[in-house]
Parts: structure tokens; C-alpha cells; sequence
């Protein structure tokens, strides 16, 4: 399977290094354009190659791995989603004077957010618990395989979601649909940052 990623930071390159291994073909892009991309392309081998971020959009499955504040300028000027699986990997952190925050939503969770910006798109958050190091680890730890939540709202795109968290290793828990689920799972949520193994 072909899988896009938009964002080539610390997220986008662990769950590129994942991909790629486990045979799919990666397109990853960022906004500097794709041969800025060279020498991260060949570390993650064979199955990646460099793309602009329209092409990475093209995939079946496209995860967005910018910063909160890239978000929009990423998104803006893509082809119609027409079905395509966006994964939410994002949280809503800002970098400003006073530093690292989290960003008052309000009532919306970060994924109703992201979807409003991914129109056409079946949106599954998934991935964004984890920290980039424990992200880039070997999914499996002894007998045990690392958790990767997912929520959404389309069934079919969960199961493929699914599908593709246990090929490569990890082991995938439902939450439900996307304001339930991803109110468990977002930054400042109860299962934001656990890196918990579930025996397999």
C-alpha cells in the first residue's frame, strides 16, 4: 500500500522508518520541497521516496504529522480528500514567548478541529500519544506489543487503520468515534503520554 505522510519532523520520520520497513511505499513530503528530503528518504530506505505534499496527500492513507501552527498552510490549496484516510497524529501545542503551551479549544476536541480542515477526508486519530522516542522504538518489548489508540467516525476507515497499526507491530485499541475517543486521547487527556504494552 502506497501511505503518505505530510511533515517530515520527528513523528513523521518514526512512523515512516515503521512503514516503510513493514513493505508499504512511503511518500513523505514537507514544505521545503522534496529534495530537501534526500537524505532522510535514504535512511528510511528502498519503499520511501521524496514527494510534494500534493503527492502525499494523493495516497489512500495520508498522515499528518506537521505542528499544530503548520496545520493550515499544509492542508491549504489540496486536491478534493474524496474518501481518502487522513490519520490525526497532531496535538495542539503552540511555541510562543512564553514558551511550549496547550491551546484552549474549548468544546471541540483537536481531531473535530483537524477534520473541519480535511473536508471529504475520513479522519481517525491515531499515534498522537506516544512521544517521538517511544514512537521510534520496536513496537514489541518482551512478550508485549506498545498501544496505539485510534478513535474515529467511519467504520471502514478504522478497520483499515486498525488493520495497518497491528502490521506493523503495535497493538490497536479502539476508542470509539472521533469526539469521544479522541477526548480520551488528546494532549491533556488521561492517555496522553502513556506508553502502556499489551500482551501478545
Amino acid at each position: 500500500m502506497t501511505v503518505g505522510i505530510i511533515g517530515a519532523g520527528k513523528i513523521g520520520r518514526a512512523l515512516g522508518k515503521h512503514l516503510a520497513r513493514s513493505g508499504h511505499e512511503v511518500v513523505l513530503s514537507n514544505s521545503r520541497g522534496p529534495q530537501s528530503l534526500a537524505p532522510v528518504v535514504a535512511e528510511l530506505g528502498p519503499n520511501a521516496k521524496a514527494g510534494s505534499v500534493a503527492e502525499a496527500a494523493a495516497a489512500p492513507i495520508v498522515f499528518l504529522t506537521v505542528t499544530w501552527a503548520q496545520l493550515p498552510a499544509a492542508l491549504s490549496g489540496l486536491p478534493a480528500w474524496k474518501g481518502r484516510i487522513a490519520v490525526d497524529t497532531t496535538n495542539p501545542y503552540v511555541a510562543d514567548a512564553a514558551g511550549i503551551r496547550l491551546l484552549d479549544l474549548g468544546k471541540k476536541t483537536s481531531s473535530e478541529v483537524v477534520a473541519e480542515m480535511v473536508p471529504g477526508a475520513r479522519l481517525v486519530k491515531a499515534f498522537n500519544t506516544l512521544f517521538h522516542v517511544v514512537l521510534a522504538a520496536e513496537p514489541r518489548e518482551g512478550a508485549g506489543r506498545r498501544v496505539v489508540f485510534f478513535s474515529g467516525d467511519d467504520a471502514k476507515a478504522k478497520a483499515e487503520v486498525s488493520a495497518l497499526i497491528d502490521g506493523l507491530g503495535f497493538a490497536p485499541v479502539n476508542l470509539g468515534g472521533l469526539v469521544e475517543g479522541g477526548r480520551m486521547q488528546q494532549a491533556g487527556a488521561p492517555l496522553a503520554g502513556l506508553n502502556l504494552l499489551r500482551l501478545s
